[in-house]
């Protein structure tokens, strides 16, 4: 994509937005002066980056001239090519993100539901997989994550499995991870060596507050029984584990990894209300005609998303036809370089329709 042709049109908006900041009859309005500020900010780094970006542009032009003359050698003109090509990406990754909006929802913080389908227990295994895959990335990115509730199926796998993370920008880079991801092995318990295809879900819900989803109380069932576990003096003696209903929607989240009934009370609500502000914004998106809503980020769980074949140290990503050959890496939660390449083809679909 040519991105000098929003140049023009971003020194016209900039130069707009600073006649606007210098009229007392929009500034002495507080809410104006902060709009137009927080505008003024945008279009300044989106200035100050394509000034590096078509500096970038000469240099690499210049290189190739020099190359072409026999200037220098081939020995020095490789790297240096390659190291020009790729700060070119990067501003043009970082233009990207200046010149369409941000989703309000990206900076919230997030709750993962993994869920095992289709495989029985690799099935489990795999979800167990990626419940760690996340959690490993969420360190490496210096974020917080907290196990909520978790029933695992015997086998060091799980069933299902719903925990908390929150940093910057978390819903932002996850929310690509919405479908069903599909594993193909051997599993270990496969004496004849056939690859078997197994399945999980995961649902990425932004955090909510009671302001964002109101609640009725006399819309909810709210069940106690006895929690379950690995033993020790707190399983089995009180009724601690929580099951909520909500009525009107059918959807049940249910909570027994606290000690305390109250804690995991308020654990299944915050579960709930993220699920049902989830039903909202699916309804929401459904109602839009942006056909990019149907091809990435559309939060469908259905969809299979992506493919993780072990046996071919390979990972595709359906949705953008993108394919890696570092599988080990992606599963200790090496994810970054797959979900930039996700960010830049919903940002460059989304940029279709965007005027600065």
């Amino acid at each position: 994509m040519d991105f000098l042709q929003f140049k023009e049109s971003l020194l016209e908006k900039l130069g707009q937005v600073e006649q606007d900041l210098s009229n007392p009859e929009i500034t002495s309005i507080p809410e104006n002066l902060q709009k137009y500020g927080q505008e003024h900010t945008r279009l300044t780094e989106l200035k100050e980056l394509f000034v590096s970006y078509e500096k970038a542009l000469g240099d690499l032009h210049f290189l190739d001239e020099m190359s072409a003359q026999k200037e220098i050698s081939e020995e020095e003109y490789v790297p240096m090519k390659a190291e020009l090509e790729l700060s070119i990406k990067g501003y043009e990754f970082d233009i990207l993100k200046k010149l369409v909006p941000a989703d309000e929802l990206d900076n919230r913080n997030i709750i993962i539901e993994v869920r095992a389908g289709a495989g029985g227990d690799e099935a489990g295994l795999f979800g167990g997989e990626l419940m760690r895959m996340y959690m490993r990335y969420a360190e490496r990115k210096n974020w917080k994550y907290e196990l909520l509730d978790i029933a695992e199926n015997g086998v060091h796998g799980i069933k299902t499995a719903i925990f908390k993370i929150r940093g910057k920008e978390v819903f932002g880079r996850l929310k690509y991870e919405i479908g069903v991801h599909r594993v193909q092995r051997v599993p270990e318990t496969e004496a004849s060596g056939r690859i078997h295809t197994s399945t999980a879900t995961v649902a990425v819900l932004p955090e909510v507050t009671d302001i964002d989803v109101v609640i009725d109380p006399k819309d909810l069932r709210i069940d106690t029984y006895r929690a379950g576990g690995a033993g020790g003096q707190y399983v089995n003696k009180t009724e601690s584990a929580v099951r909520v209903t909500h009525i009107p929607s059918g959807i049940v989240v249910a909570c027994q990894n606290e000690r305390d009934q109250h804690q995991n009370k308020e654990v299944a609500m915050n579960i709930l209300r993220a699920k049902l502000f989830e039903s909202k914004l699916m309804e929401q998106q459904k109602q839009m005609t942006d056909a990019r809503r149907s091809q990435i980020g559309s939060g469908d769980r259905s969809e299979k998303i992506r493919t993780y074949n072990f046996p071919q140290n390979r990972v595709t990503d359906h949705r953008i036809g993108f394919t890696t050959y570092r599988i080990n890496e992606l599963i200790d939660g090496d994810l970054d370089e797959l979900i930039d390449k996700l960010i830049e083809f919903d940002l460059n679909e989304r940029l279709e329709n965007i005027k600065i």
